[in-house]
């Protein structure tokens, strides 16, 4: 075939959108002999289209030398603008940076074109980044005019993306989601071209696990998995993707799913960002440590941080349930002051040291934890950290002794959990209720809560250790109460205690700290008129809060 005929089949299949038919076409046609640079152009967008991403890189460094040799300044800015968007998307700032300089001076001197308005997304990026969020807003909102005088899709959602990130930024998520939906629906409406619609979503999808808006997530994800399963495997975003997907069927309680789906991601990184692979490796390592594996859940956090990826709150979590408490409690304060002025990362960090500190008797530092996280979650206002911080808040007045209080905290966050169909946050709620209940004296309603938390955790497949304390022991309306005033921890305690456990042992099997324990023993003690462990096993056997040893 003539390199004219090859050539036109070429361009016909790239007017058609046939990628794999236009690729190989122009592919042929260049190999017959020189081509035009729209062509060149055209091959890399055909071969980023079906996952040839090196050659896609090359195609477009091509077309940027053609179109300076035709003395055609503005295409060649736009090949440009692609190439420093692929660079600083997947984290070669310094070629990237080369390759914006390189679009902005060739622009400088045009006369006003759509082409103006592409190296904006970089100024909004840059003031992203310093957390100028206001200017980022400004930047933003000029792309957006650009675009709208122009009828242009992709400066429109980059700009709305822009905006929206800002607002966000700005403690203003009720303004920025709706802009970020807006970047969403066109990015994935409006045909653009991958690598924008990867970025819109990536970055939404961000937002979204920073706020906790796991509804938003989930839709979003839905939509992009849909778009996503008709290209190849290979093209860029698509391990993000897959990260985006796992992180929603965790919270979801697909722990399963959600672990193939992350270990997928991080198997596969051809055209991977290192920061993308090492968050496949921290939601496999979730995965992993929910269903209880604690040895290949350490792993993956291990491989997460060799990649940069602080492995928090998934390691603390870790070592509170292998009852490592002061371990637990030195991961997650260090990961805190590691993000000291970074509130809605800190967000993601209080759950966590509010279980780890209340576990570990300080109910000092779960308290003022709680109350950072509540005025994040006001200040942003999404459901997710609402309900964080609701269920935080409610962990707190229980400890102290605020039974009132925590009733009406931790049924509003129960209700939000359900809301946000969040089964293990659920079910987690659902046990602190019961021990309300129990405080309040209302044993039916304990038991309520506890039977329905425990059998979900059990559908989910949570490992016995970690569904809390054991369901209310004969059902309501026929427990009897516990003697003396003991408390049910002092009870489960104390049954520890009778089986010969030392406090260490005890520590771990409850999840708490040997100072907790000991704490608890000296109240038994107390309550009991009692000075020996030998004498409360007597008391556990003599009160049936405990089998007495056969033989």
């Amino acid at each position: 075939m003539e390199t004219t005929d090859a050539l036109d089949a070429a361009r016909s299949a790239f007017g058609q959108r046939a990628w794999l038919d236009a690729w190989s076409g122009f592919r042929k046609a260049r190999e017959s002999g020189p081509m035009p640079a729209d062509d060149h152009d055209a091959l890399a967008q055909a071969a980023w289209r079906v996952g040839e991403i090196d050659e896609s890189l090359a195609a477009f460094t091509d077309a940027y030398r053609l179109y300076q040799r035709e003395a055609r300044p503005r295409p060649a800015a736009m090949a440009a603008v692609l190439l420093a968007v692929h660079h600083l998307e997947w984290g070669d700032g310094a070629i990237g940076s080369g390759w914006m300089s390189r679009a902005h001076r060739l622009l400088r001197d045009e006369a006003d074109c759509v082409e103006q308005g592409y190296p904006i997304y970089f100024d909004i990026a840059s003031a992203l980044t310093r957390g100028a969020n206001d200017e980022a807003a400004d930047h933003a909102r000029r792309m957006q005019t650009i675009g709208r005088r122009y009828g242009d899709a992709c400066l429109l959602a980059a700009g709305l993306l822009g905006e929206g990130r800002a607002l966000v930024g700005l403690g203003r998520a009720g303004d920025g989601l709706p802009l970020l939906d807006e970047a969403m629906l066109t990015a994935f409406s409006d045909g653009l071209h991958p690598i924008w619609s990867g970025a819109v979503f990536c970055n939404l999808m961000d937002v979204c696990h920073e706020l906790g808006d796991l509804t938003r997530a989930a839709e979003w994800a839905r939509t992009a998995t849909r778009w996503s399963d008709v290209v190849p495997a290979t093209v860029p975003y698509r391990g993000a993707w897959r990260v985006h997907r796992a992180r929603v069927l965790r919270m979801r309680g697909a722990w399963g799913p959600a672990g193939r789906v992350a270990e997928h991601a991080a198997g596969d990184p051809a055209h991977v960002r290192v920061c993308v692979l090492a968050e496949a490796l921290y939601e496999a390592g979730e995965a992993r440590r929910l269903r209880g594996d604690a040895t290949a859940a350490e792993d993956f956090f291990r491989r997460a941080h060799q990649l940069g990826r602080d492995p928090q709150p998934g390691l603390a979590l870790l070592r509170l349930d292998q009852g490592r408490m002061d371990a637990a409690a030195a991961s997650i304060r260090a990961a805190l002051v590691a993000e000291s002025g970074n509130a809605l990362a800190r967000a993601r960090l209080h759950p966590a040291q509010v279980e780890i500190a209340l576990a570990a008797g300080d109910p000092g530092t779960a308290r003022a934890s709680a109350a950072e996280l509540e005025a994040t979650a006001a200040t942003y206002g999404s459901s997710g950290l609402r309900a964080e911080a609701a269920q935080a808040l409610g962990a707190v007045l229980l400890a102290d002794g605020k039974a009132d209080d925590a009733l009406a905290v931790l049924r509003t966050a129960r209700r939000m959990w359900q809301e946000l169909d969040a089964p293990y946050a659920v079910a987690r709620t659902r046990l602190l209720l019961a021990e309300v209940y129990l405080a309040l004296g209302d044993e039916d309603a304990a038991h309520l809560e506890s039977e329905a938390a425990h059998d979900r955790l059990r559908g989910l497949g949570a490992p016995p250790h970690d569904r809390g304390t054991a369901p209310l022991r004969d059902g309501p309306g026929r427990r009897a109460p516990l003697p003396d005033g003991l408390t049910e921890r002092e009870a489960e305690v104390l049954r520890n205690v009778a089986a010969g456990d030392s406090n260490r042992q005890v520590a771990t099997a409850l999840r708490l700290s040997e100072k907790t324990v000991a704490r608890h023993l000296s109240n038994i003690f107390a309550k009991l008129g009692l000075s020996s462990r030998t004498a409360a096993a007597a008391y556990a056997f003599e009160h049936g809060l405990a089998a007495p040893p056969r033989g």
